[in-house]
């Protein structure tokens, strides 16, 4: 599980490297430092009182857990306690730092859709706000099963039958993808376009980063997946291997849509789509077949290579397609399960429609993708104006134009300038083609 957690904590920097070469030069170090500031922000909440807000041993809420300060551990004696009963499990303070790294990257997701123009201390603010009133509640509506003695989160037991699931999220389709993908749906309404959307090319400036930063997902998201069955188990490698052929399959479904639609498959369709699999496939890996991931994937890869279209015809800015990738892809994954969720492959789980369990589990994953995404959307939308009316959010038109890096942070990523006063080279020791260089 510690590993687990070291691997979920890489894709944070492995969302920078993705997000930070889908950007415009000028705008790299600011977009790479909107989930960097994220490690900072929810790490110091978490140990606060996060984790607790999430789960706690004597929370009578399904709503969330309780508001207070302190340990990690029991509620009474600060000590810790065993997660799953006294000696069969893991201490809880292993799995409250399991569940610090999902509470990190979320937030940092969302920042892939206000790229180019948000200001770092707004941006910063709204991250502490929402993860406070949206995240940690969230995470206790769909992680907290009452393993800890506190009553669970009210989406685990949402019309569940004796003994099964109430919505199936295996590790956070709903908690992490839909919610972070409808508060960035809220954030680009309430910022608006940028400076020469739909007019201006604002192409990838490293692709080589794109793929860099898919592939740290990638070798991530074992741990983000396989790390929820909590435990070194045949439940993780059911997740393990679910996650690699879907990711795969979702890869190749984007590239046959690119292909077809636009006549040749790109690098960045292949990250995109690698990522789009690792989305959907995250709320079903531990309740479906590696058979129907493959389908899952393959048609995930698809519509989520359809859906980035989505605010071209809706007008609406979303910079590196969080809505189309994370809030669809989320919805689709979670959906999913409604049809080929297996309760052969895992006890736990309520058959599907495939599988003769009817509607019924479909409709609970409905419910659940639904409340999550209104609930977020609406505090993102609220917290983001709020913010904008007061303090703003958005950046200058000036400064959007010049450079956000430059303006926000007094850096660039690349330092093209070959002179400096602490280390010019001699005049002498210049050929005339290095001299002729060096004064352009």
């Amino acid at each position: 599980m510690l590993a687990s957690s070291a691997l979920v904590l890489l894709m944070t920097p492995g969302l920078a490297f993705f997000y930070g070469g889908l950007t415009r030069s000028k705008s790299t170090l600011n977009m790479m430092m909107m989930s960097f500031i994220c490690i900072f922000i929810v790490s110091i909440l978490w140990v606060l009182f996060g984790f607790k807000l999430a789960f706690a041993s004597t929370s009578t809420s399904g709503l969330f857990g309780d508001f207070s300060l302190g340990h990690l551990g029991n509620a009474s004696t600060g000590l810790p306690v065993e997660f799953g009963g006294k000696g069969t499990g893991i201490p809880v303070i292993v799995f409250a730092a399991f569940q610090l790294m999902f509470a990190i990257i979320t937030p940092a997701l969302i920042s892939g859709a206000i790229a180019d123009r948000a200001k770092f201390i707004s941006w910063s603010i709204f991250v502490t706000l929402w993860a406070i009133i949206v995240y940690f509640p969230v995470a206790h509506w769909v992680f907290d099963f009452g393993a800890l003695g506190g009553r669970a989160g009210w989406l685990t037991t949402f019309m569940a039958p004796t003994g099964k699931a109430g919505v199936e999220d295996f590790a956070g389709g709903t908690a992490v993808h839909i919610n972070a993908g409808a508060a960035a749906l809220a954030l680009a309404l309430v910022l608006g376009k940028r400076v020469g959307f739909k007019k201006n090319p604002m192409r990838p400036h490293n692709v080589p980063w794109v793929l860099l930063g898919s592939g740290l997902l990638w070798f991530g998201w074992f741990g983000f997946n396989a790390g929820s069955a909590v435990g070194s188990n045949g439940l993780a490698g059911l997740a393990f291997m679910n996650t690699q052929v879907a990711t795969a399959a979702a890869l190749g479904g984007w590239l046959i849509v690119e292909y077809f639609r636009d006549g040749k498959p790109t690098s960045v369709g292949a990250a995109s789509g690698a990522v789009a699999g690792l989305v959907a496939v995250t709320p079903a890996c531990g309740f479906i077949t590696p058979w129907a991931a493959v389908v899952l994937g393959l048609l995930a890869g698809a519509v989520c290579a359809f859906a980035v279209g989505l605010k071209y015809k809706f007008g609406y800015d979303d910079s590196l397609d969080v809505v189309g990738v994370h809030l669809v892809g989320g919805v689709f994954g979670t959906l999913f399960i409604g049809f080929f969720s297996s309760s052969d492959v895992n006890s736990f789980a309520n058959n599907g429609l495939f599988y003769g369990g009817g509607l019924g589990q479909l409709g609970r994953q409905a419910v659940g993708a639904g409340s999550v995404l209104v609930y977020s959307f609406v505090v993102a939308y609220i917290l983001g104006f709020i913010i904008e009316k007061t303090i703003g959010f958005r950046i200058s038109e000036d400064a959007e134009v010049e450079g956000i890096d430059v303006n926000e942070h007094a850096e660039s990523a690349y330092e093209f300038d070959t002179q400096s006063s602490s280390g010019s080279i001699p005049s002498g020791h210049l050929t005339d083609a290095t001299s002729k260089e060096v004064n352009a």
